[in-house]
């Protein structure tokens, strides 16, 4: 997985196929639904319905939470900001370069904007709103300019969209589970989560059907989100781990790794060496000499 550094290989490859999958990945890692009010450290639920669970599923070790509500609270409600930038270092089986250094930046509910350099050389850029993802390859000279259909093809998924997006980049329960279907066990990890059948997500594009784990640790933090097609071998694993509070109550996440498995295998591992809540300039502008590429 790592690989030695060869400039002249590095870019014979196409640049812009390389790089945006491994930032759109990193990207999912990172966000949440919060903001930090002017009173203090406010709460707000970070998702858009709170998952229910059968009161009388029992969990096959007869531990099944009994105050479910206690639960939903801890794991739907975090403290709130309005700005992250994140610092971090990457490494990914898909690309020749291990690692990468990159700065993700966040503004609540507007944008995710993002930076990725190779040594010294600022390579690529990105910018997503709740409009589509903007995102320009600075040594080929390309860009792309795509709604969230390019994101969710790339993932074999068809749920992300910026709400959704912003909810996972954390390590926020982005999942929610209809009434009577969803397990929680209390386990030797902590909590586990399930889908007790399949969960339809519909959209334009047609229907697809999932299995969905959720594995949280005694504190109630994320550590394992496993989510699986019904309908073909397609999957997708995201591993939290080394948790750190931060000094305005923020838990975040300072390793993750993303699995992807299927008819697209990648994986990819970020350190996040540092986290700051001060507001940020993101700026993205592309030169009227580069190239769009289109999106199939």
């Amino acid at each position: 997985m790592w690989f030695g550094v060869n400039i002249a290989t590095i870019y014979q490859i196409s640049f812009m196929k390389k790089w945006i999958p491994l930032l759109f990945l990193t990207l999912l890692i990172y966000s949440c639904k919060a903001r930090k009010t002017a009173a203090g450290t406010d709460q707000r639920s970070d998702s858009t319905a709170v998952a229910v669970a059968d009161p009388n599923t029992l969990s096959t070790d007869g531990k099944n939470v009994a105050d479910r509500l206690d639960f939903y609270q801890k794991i739907y409600l975090h403290p709130q900001f309005d700005h992250l930038k994140i610092t971090s270092k990457i490494t990914a089986d898909n690309i020749k370069v291990s690692p990468l250094d990159a700065i993700i930046y966040i503004e609540t509910d507007k944008k995710i904007w993002a930076r990725i350099d190779f040594l010294f050389f600022n390579a690529a850029r990105a910018l997503i709103t709740p409009e589509g993802i903007k995102a320009m390859d600075k040594y080929n000279k390309n860009y792309i300019d795509s709604d969230f259909d390019y994101l969710n093809n790339l993932l074999n998924v068809n749920f992300i969209d910026y709400k959704n997006l912003e909810k996972l980049l954390l390590g926020r329960t982005f999942f929610t589970l209809s009434n009577r279907n969803a397990r929680i066990v209390k386990n030797n990890d902590g909590y586990l989560v399930e889908s007790l059948s399949n969960i339809k997500i519909e959209t334009t594009e047609g229907e697809r059907e999932y299995k969905i784990m959720m594995q949280y640790s005694d504190d109630f933090d994320l550590t394992t989100v496993n989510l699986r097609d019904a309908g073909s071998n397609d999957a997708m694993q995201i591993d939290y781990s080394n948790w750190e509070l931060q000094p305005n109550n923020v838990k975040l996440p300072k390793n993750v790794k993303i699995i992807i498995k299927g008819s697209k295998n990648s994986q990819i591992l970020i350190e996040n060496t540092k986290f700051d809540f001060s507001r940020m300039e993101t700026p993205y502008s592309v030169p009227s000499s580069y190239k769009k590429i289109e999106i199939q």
